[in-house]
């Protein structure tokens, strides 16, 4: 999860393959790390592409129809039909008490990949609305260099003038998770301006492509505009699901290139005795960081990878983090702090375990979705629709930040997505995974 204010970044581990042969081998340093991207492309839809074409309405019953109404509700507090927009995050709890309105830029490409998972005419242009926001607020950056930023003011962006950062850092895992959503809307609608954004935050993050140690690209910027040093897992596995999918929808062989050089420092940070990735590097781009244990690193890794060789991640999650507390079940998100059940890291292990399918698997990712729709009728604040981040406020995230019990959008896009065995880190089109 890309935490916004309250809630920090964190790493993860995991990666996805798009081409077999970068499974096992990386480029050069140089050539990794060589500029440009591929040629520039133009606007309109792809000539001679055909639009996936949108199934006929699906009869969404139960939660998951639930949690599509909360997402519909949060995108339209402010405006409504195709009005560009990005989505608030949270709402309700204490930090709807603190007045917290900030859209998350991870968290809208989460509620992307959602609606595009809900397989209909109505998902697709809710998506397009918020892909909409996002090349446009790409467009109006003022760095000009195809970044975004991580956070945003939730207006609807009627020009310029209604523009407004939140947090004006840009991590390389955020805009990657961005980069994946408007490359899944080019699948979709073979509209190119998705593309063409997708294709100039690839170029950004490449510009964060690093030569130390085991390779891999580093943290982004900070809000104050500093370059980080530090690598991390969870970006990078970020990274190579991007860029594989880029690969496939661009033909471009250089971002399986860049693929396969995220995907070298991510399995060089797997701790073979515990089972487990750890959280990348210090900012010498070398030295382990090993500091806290956390969920998400060991789910992504399996929704990316997808090789038995790491599989053990996901038993380590669940080993390791599962609890009851509260009168809730789930798992917390790290192993300093599990007096609470992180919720959205829940659904990512439930898809997780769907998709490696091994024996007891797909019971046990019935019974953490099943956890979550309890969550969702009876967890704090809960208004039976929407899932909230965590089963209590101030539940530590062991590197420095917080989650909190508010209800929130990628808890809930992150729901469908497990309950729709839906994997956004594949690098494959959402629509051919729901056949």
């Amino acid at each position: 999860m890309k935490r916004v204010r309250a809630l920090v970044v964190a790493a993860a581990a995991g990666i996805v393959l798009l081409v077999v042969t970068i499974l096992h081998t990386s480029p050069p340093a140089a050539a990794a790390c060589g500029r440009p991207g591929p040629a520039r492309l133009g606007a309109g839809r792809l000539a001679g592409a055909v639009p996936a074409a949108p199934r006929a309405a699906r009869r969404l019953t139960g939660s998951v129809a639930r949690a599509y109404q909360f997402l519909d509700q949060m995108m339209d507090l402010r405006a409504s039909g195709p009005a560009r927009r990005l989505v608030q995050s949270y709402r309700g709890g204490l930090l709807g008490q603190q007045g917290d309105t900030t859209a998350s830029t991870y968290d809208n490409a989460v509620v992307i990949d959602a609606y595009l998972a809900e397989g209909t005419a109505g998902g697709v242009a809710r998506a397009e609305s918020i892909g909409n926001a996002l090349v446009y607020l790409q467009a109006h950056d003022p760095a000009g260099d195809g970044r975004l930023r991580n956070g945003y003011a939730p207006a609807p962006l009627a020009g310029p003038h209604a523009i407004g950062v939140a947090d004006p850092a840009s991590s390389t895992g955020t805009l990657a998770w961005a980069g994946q959503a408007l490359t899944q809307l080019y699948a979709v609608t073979r509209i190119r301006a998705y593309l063409r954004g997708a294709v100039a935050l690839g170029d950004w993050i490449q510009s964060q492509c690093d030569g130390r140690g085991a390779g891999g690209y580093t943290g982004g910027v900070t809000a104050a505009g500093a370059a980080i040093g530090w690598k991390s897992t969870e970006h990078n596995i970020d990274v190579f699901a991007f860029f594989r999918l880029l690969a496939r929808e661009t033909g471009e062989p250089v971002w399986s290139q860049r693929a396969a050089w995220a995907r070298r420092f991510v399995v060089s940070t797997w701790d073979p005795a515990q089972g487990r990735f750890d959280l990348g590097t210090t900012a010498d781009g070398v030295t382990r960081n090993d500091t806290a244990q956390v969920e998400d690193v060991n789910s992504w890794s399996y929704l990316a990878l997808q090789d038995p060789a790491y599989a053990a991640s996901v038993s380590w999650d669940v080993s390791s983090l599962s609890v009851p507390a509260g009168g809730y079940r789930g798992l917390s998100y790290c192993t300093g702090d599990r007096t609470g059940v992180w919720f959205e890291g829940t659904a990512q292990v439930a898809d997780a375990l769907q998709l490696r399918d091994q024996p007891g698997d797909s019971a046990s990712a019935g019974s953490y979705l099943d956890d979550l729709g309890y969550a969702q009728a009876h967890g704090p604040d809960a208004d039976g629709l929407g899932i909230m981040a965590a089963s209590h406020d101030m539940l530590s995230d062991c590197l420095g930040g917080d989650l909190y019990a508010s209800l929130h959008t990628g808890a809930t896009a992150w729901y469908i997505l497990a309950a729709e065995g839906v994997d956004p880190l594949s690098g494959t089109p959402i629509p051919a995974q729901r056949g």
